[in-house]
C-alpha cells in the first residue's frame, strides 16, 4: 500500500534513542518529500533535559536530520479514517543517520544477508492496562476476575482488549495471539513473524496503537518493565530465525537429536558471550533492573535451554523446521525495538563468524540460579553500561556512534536517578520512575 492520496494526512513516525515514537503530520501531496527534524532530539531525556550526546549536534547548531517515508510501511491509522501512518528513515548531511535505530537494524540485516541468510522475527509484548485513581495517580485497572490466559469479558470487561484487536485488524497488523497475562490487568500480544525489519516496524507501531487506544478511552497502558514492584514485570520477547539462500530454515537440522543446527548453536553462543553488554540495550531504564532478577522469568542469566522459560535464550521444542528459532527473553517494553533486534542479531552473528562454542543447555529449575559459573546481568543501568562500553566487538558491530550516543544519554539518566535519592528496594515506584517513565512507556 503506497498510495498517499487515499488519506487526508500522513503521520510519519520514527523511533528515537529512547524508543519513543516521534514524528510529524504531513499532507499526502508532500509526503514523498518527508520532513526535517532537529537531530538534537537524540540528546533529550524524557523530560526534555538536553546534554551534548555524541551525534546529536547540540553544540554544532542543532542541525536537521531528514526523515524520508518508507512507502512500504504505509497503512491506515488507528486514529481515524483520514490518517495514514508510516515509518521514516533518517539521514544527516545526505547520509544514513548513524544514531538511527532503523539504520542500525538494516545494517545488521545486511550483514546476515552477506552470509546468504534472510532474518525473520516475531515479537511478543506484555504490559498493564491502567486506570486513574481519584487523586490523579494511575493504578492497574481493577479486574478481580483476571486470570492467566484469560479471554473475553471476564478477562477484560471494559472493552479495551476488543478495541485494540479491532484497531489492529483495521491497520493490517496480524496478531497471532492475545490474552490476559499473569497478573491482574496484565496483557500479552504476540505479533505474527515476518521479515525482521517489518516485524520491528510493526511492533513499534503496534505498541503506539495500544497506548493511544487506551488514552482515547480515558485509560492508559504501560509496557514499562516493572511498573508495580510487588507484582510481575512485563517483558518484550524477540523471536528470530534465518532462512538460507534457498529459503530453507537454517536454524533447523533434522539429523540433530534436538533438531538444532550448528548455526543456531553458534548464534546462541554469541548471545551468551555478549549477554552482559546486551543488558544495557535490552534493559535501558533504571526501572528495568527491578524486573531483571532471578526467579522472574526475565532472562537475567547468560544461559540457554530447550522449551525452558527460566533461561534467557529459549529454543522451542518443535518438530517443525520452520518453527525452529531463538526466543530471547531479556528485554522489556521500554526498549527501542529496532535497536534491540539489531543488537541481538549482531551478537548472534558474532557467534557465527567466530564459530563460538556453545556450552551445555540449562536444565535445572532456574528460580535460584542460572547454572554453575553462569554470568548474570548487571544489577543497575550504570553497571550494565560499563559492560556495554567494555565489549568492543559488539560496540563495533552495532555502530560506535549509536552506542556512544546511547551510553551518554543513559549515563545522564542513571546519574539523575542517583541524584534524586531514590532506590529500587521499595514496593512503590520512586518519584523519578513515575515522572520520567510512566507517561512515556
Amino acid at each position: 500500500m503506497h498510495d498517499f492520496s487515499q488519506f487526508s494526512r500522513i503521520r510519519m513516525l520514527w523511533p528515537d534513542h529512547l524508543g519513543l515514537a516521534r514524528g510529524k503530520y504531513v499532507p499526502p501531496s508532500l509526503a514523498h518529500h518527508g520532513s526535517g527534524f532537529c537531530v538534537t532530539t537524540f540528546a533529550m531525556a524524557h523530560d526534555r533535559d538536553l546534554i551534548p550526546a555524541p551525534g546529536a549536534a547540540m553544540l554544532e547548531g542543532l542541525k536537521d536530520v531528514h526523515g524520508t517515508i518508507d512507502p512500504t510501511t504505509l497503512r491506515p491509522s488507528w486514529e481515524d479514517d483520514r490518517t495514514g501512518v508510516c515509518v521514516a528513515d533518517l539521514a544527516l548531511d545526505g547520509e544514513p543517520y548513524e544514531v538511527s535505530a532503523r539504520v542500525a537494524l538494516q545494517r545488521a540485516l545486511d550483514a546476515w544477508e552477506a552470509l546468504g541468510y534472510t532474518v525473520k522475527a516475531g515479537i511478543e509484548l506484555e504490559g498493564y492496562l491502567l486506570e486513574q485513581r481519584p487523586d490523579g495517580t494511575w493504578d492497574r485497572a481493577s479486574n478481580p476476575r483476571s486470570m492467566v490466559y484469560g479471554t473475553g469479558p471476564l478477562g477484560e470487561p471494559t472493552g479495551f482488549f476488543d478495541e485494540v484487536l479491532r484497531a489492529a485488524d483495521g491497520c493490517g497488523f496480524v496478531i497471532e495471539s492475545a490474552n490476559v497475562e499473569f497478573d491482574e490487568s496484565q496483557f500479552e500480544f504476540t505479533l505474527r513473524y515476518d521479515d525482521a525489519m517489518k516485524a520491528a516496524d510493526n511492533a513499534f507501531l503496534f505498541r503506539t496503537l495500544v497506548r493511544e487506544v487506551a488514552v482515547m478511552r480515558g485509560q492508559d497502558f504501560t509496557f514499562l518493565g516493572k511498573p508495580f514492584p510487588a507484582v510481575s514485570g512485563s517483558g518484550l520477547h524477540v523471536n528470530f530465525s534465518v532462512l538460507d539462500a534457498d529459503g530453507h530454515p537454517a536454524f533447523a537440522d533434522g539429523d540433530d537429536p534436538d533438531g538444532i543446527s550448528d548455526l543456531l548453536r553458534q548464534g546462541v553462543a554469541g548471545l551468551i558471550e555478549h549477554h552482559q553488554a546486551l543488558t544495557a540495550i535490552l534493559a535501558p531504564t533504571v526501572n528495568a533492573y527491578r524486573r531483571l532478577q532471578p526467579g522472574s522469568l526475565a532472562g537475567c542469566w547468560a544461559n540457554w535451554g530447550i522449551d525452558h522459560r527460566n533461561v534467557t535464550s529459549r529454543i522451542p521444542a518443535t518438530s517443525d523446521p520452520a518453527a525452529m528459532r531463538i526466543e530471547h527473553r531479556m528485554a522489556d517494553g521500554a526498549v527501542n525495538i529496532h535497536t534491540a533486534v539489531a543488537a541481538l542479531l549482531r551478537a548472534a552473528l558474532l557467534g557465527v563468524e567466530g564459530a563460538y562454542e556453545l556450552g551445555p543447555e540449562y536444565t535445572a529449575d532456574g528460580f535460584e540460579d542460572g547454572g554453575d559459573g553462569v554470568a548474570r546481568s548487571a544489577d543497575s543501568l550504570d553497571e550494565a553500561l560499563d559492560h556495554l562500553e567494555a565489549d568492543t566487538a559488539l560496540r563495533a558491530a552495532l555502530g560506535e556512534l549509536l552506542v556512544d550516543n546511547f551510553v551518554a544519554n543513559k549515563r545522564h539518566e542513571a546519574e539523575r536517578f542517583a541524584a534524586s535519592g531514590g532506590d529500587l528496594d521499595g514496593d512503590e515506584l520512586t518519584a523519578f520512575e513515575t515522572d520520567q517513565y510512566l507517561p512515556y512507556h
